[in-house]
């Protein structure tokens, strides 16, 4: 195989897992549903072999899970699943904070860190906040997140929680769209962004086992959003992940 044809291949796989988790998590494809690798091709338009990987990928996040007579199956995911995802997130951002805190990281390298702090103060002094403040947060906060782990200068460690993120209802904005429907949706958002101000500022002052026990706190709060999402079931179209979520008598 040549390299334009490998790199052709990676790509394909990469358009491959992207649209079949995105059907996944959103809903169309359901818990137990089987997935063969025929029904991927036909989905995706992508190729066999970029599919089958893309398909393994998938097994690996956790989304899909291998069936002995062939193919895959969507799985369903209890409360303790993803609670115990969140607090896995929670304990390696925490590992990246004190990494970057103890490390010590140069005033350059925090200004985009700060910068995006301050973008995400901009929001959070809205009241109310529009569901179109709440979309950009998201984006903002993804980035805050991204940006504070890249400061641990570990590719180990960067790696695994990319790969716990990955996880359905993990990633720091899990739930910020669901809860944009709560009435105490502004207090979150403004416990969340103290969160990110008292990081920061530890994360400078080189305090690493303040940074850590920040952002292990900061994930608490996710776990929190997501009693809140499964008790406010009424806002489901928020959250269609939520269908992939086994109630309690299952």
């Amino acid at each position: 195989m040549s390299e334009r044809d490998a790199e052709r291949s990676v790509s394909q796989t990469v358009r491959a897992q992207l649209a079949l988790r995105d059907m996944i998590l959103s809903g169309r494809l359901r818990p137990g549903e089987r997935i063969s690798e025929l029904q991927a091709v036909d989905i995706t338009g992508v190729s066999r072999t970029p599919v089958r990987l893309a398909l393994v990928r998938l097994e690996d996040e956790g989304l899909l899970q291998a069936i002995p007579s062939g193919g895959f199956m969507v799985k369903a995911f209890t409360e303790r699943d993803i609670l115990d995802s969140i607090e896995l997130r929670g304990t390696l951002e925490g590992l990246a904070a004190r990494f970057a805190a103890e490390r010590g990281v140069s005033a350059r390298s925090l200004e985009p860190l700060k910068e995006c702090l301050g973008d995400l103060d901009q929001l959070v002094r809205q009241d109310p906040i529009s569901v179109e403040a709440f979309s950009a947060y998201v984006t903002m906060n993804a980035r805050f997140h991204a940006l504070l782990n890249e400061l641990s200068a570990s590719a180990p460690l960067i790696r695994e929680i990319d790969r716990v993120s990955a996880l359905p209802f993990a990633s720091p904005s899990a739930f910020v769209m669901a809860q944009s429907a709560l009435p105490e949706a502004h207090q979150i958002l403004l416990i969340g962004q103290d969160h990110h101000r008292i990081v920061v500022d530890a994360i400078e002052n080189r305090e690493g086992a303040r940074a850590e026990a920040v952002m292990r706190e900061h994930s608490r709060l996710a776990a929190r959003n997501l009693r809140l999402a499964i008790r406010n079931r009424t806002h489901l179209d928020l959250l269609p992940a939520l269908a992939l979520l086994k109630s309690s008598a299952e």
